[in-house]
């Protein structure tokens, strides 16, 4: 097997494993922490100068955003576990062929969901039950939000394609510039011009067009197979099924995930108007936590992807341990980090006290137990490594959605408090937690009897 090693790679077949796979989650967990830490500038800016109800009108739209942008997102995972497995086994014509086919299913797909949510927001924000006093705001902000979804799209799969060989600090460079823009352009357009979310939207898209351009260039500036030529864009149909096939599973996962967080917000939104912003900034520390997560099940994937495709399972098994142990550790710091300073953080967002309330709720109820998702986070991404997406999508779906859902119009709607809507949380982590476990070493044991 002649393994590929050139610039801006790491070579994760051979050699010590820790410190590679810490070294390819720095920038992924940088990036992502960046990510969050500019959406959670946007909420804190609009909270600042604009007031409870742009507040709300912004963090009210979160799950309907991510029930599209993780659909795109499980797709690009698809992408990079394809790509991966095609460098265990030494294969640069199908890596070639993967980055085409993985931008133009980023042009189309996210053309496709972003005229989509243009056309659908105002009924899926009345489906949500979403407050008079909020609904027109939110409906201005999720039109102009989703206009912007090609750029986000292009911006994920790209990503993908470098992070699926080694190149996780150039996607954050381009992140980091761009979301940079957007902090100074939010103060502008809100706290000088006063466009409220009208500001924040368009702050973002701006942000977008240099992320993604910035990336893109990147790729049409390549030597080796990763090279994109735009002429050669092409749906190759060999990977194209393969991307679908494993991306499609993460992708609905994603989706039915936020799904469930939409029936979620809209019972949070029977709270009010205060509710609404006190959970959404406390929902700020949690997509942080996530963020810091998903570093180690992004890191976890790829390690697996590329040595399943080389078939050095011993490898593999020891890149789930470490996903396990530095996922787990580093996500518990986070969320006992952010409980403790929960006063401070939190008045960053609002000074009003009846918005910090429903927010403290929130961080103590969900935020201190965040680290329980860890198990099935880091088993789900060893499964996709090793080409099984489906079993713990199928999973996922039923702990994080049909539990939800059933509890919502069960033992929340008997109680109708917020602790009890937020205790749904934790029982579904661990929940979903046990059995992928169990998926893992069941899945894990025949891959090594092959």
């Amino acid at each position: 097997m002649v393994h590929m090693k050139k610039k801006n790679q790491i070579d994760m077949l051979d050699g010590p494993l820790l410190k590679k796979m810490i070294l390819f989650a720095i920038p992924i967990l940088m990036t992502s922490t960046l990510q969050q830490l500019f959406n959670a500038i946007d909420v804190a800016i609009i909270g600042q100068f604009a007031g409870p109800q742009a507040m709300a009108a912004v963090g009210s739209n979160g799950p309907i955003i991510n029930l599209v942008v993780n659909l795109l997102v499980g797709m690009s995972i698809g992408a990079n576990v394809v790509i991966a497995n095609y460098i265990g086994q030494g294969r640069r014509d199908k890596v070639r062929a993967t980055v085409h086919t993985t931008v133009l299913i980023a042009l189309v797909g996210g053309l496709f969901f972003g005229l989509v949510g243009v056309f659908t927001a105002l009924p899926i924000l009345n489906a949500m039950h979403s407050p008079p006093d909020v609904i027109y705001l939110a409906t201005r902000y999720l039109r102009i939000y989703f206009a912007g979804i090609p750029l986000m799209a292009l911006y994920n799969f790209c990503a993908s394609i470098m992070r699926s060989k080694g190149d996780t600090l150039r996607p954050l460079i381009c992140l980091a510039v761009g979301g940079v823009v957007k902090i100074g352009l939010n103060l502008l357009f809100v706290a000088v011009f006063h466009w409220d979310v009208t500001g924040v939207a368009v702050a973002t898209i701006i942000a977008n067009i240099i992320s993604s351009a910035m990336i893109i260039r990147m790729l049409t500036h390549e030597t080796d197979e990763f090279r994109l030529d735009i002429k050669k864009l092409k749906f190759h149909k060999e990977q194209i099924t393969r991307i679908i096939r494993i991306g499609l599973p993460s992708g609905i996962q994603g989706m039915v995930f936020s799904l469930s967080n939409v029936f979620i917000q809209a019972a949070i939104n029977g709270f009010g108007s205060e509710a609404i912003a006190g959970s959404s900034a406390a929902l700020n520390f949690e997509y942080f936590c996530y963020f810091v997560l998903n570093a180690f099940v992004q890191t976890t994937m790829t390690f697996t992807g590329q040595n399943y495709g080389a078939r050095n399972m011993k490898r593999c098994r020891k890149i789930w341990r470490l996903g396990m142990i530095m996922g787990g550790i580093t996500t518990l710091t986070f969320n006992l980090g952010f409980f403790a300073g929960r006063a401070v953080l939190i008045g960053l967002f609002t000074a009003v006290p009846s918005v910090a309330y429903w927010a403290y709720i929130r961080m103590q109820r969900v935020l201190i137990f965040q680290w329980i998702a860890n198990s099935y986070e880091i088993s789900g991404a060893s499964l996709r490594g090793m080409g099984h997406s489906t079993l713990p999508a199928v999973i996922s779906v039923f702990g994080t959605c049909v539990l939800r859902i059933a509890w919502i119009f069960t033992m929340f709607q008997n109680s109708g408090s917020f602790e009890m809507l937020m205790d749904i949380y934790p029982i579904t982590w661990a929940l979903t937690g046990a059995v992928t476990l169990a998926a893992y070493f069941i899945i894990r044991h025949k891959e090594e009897k092959q």
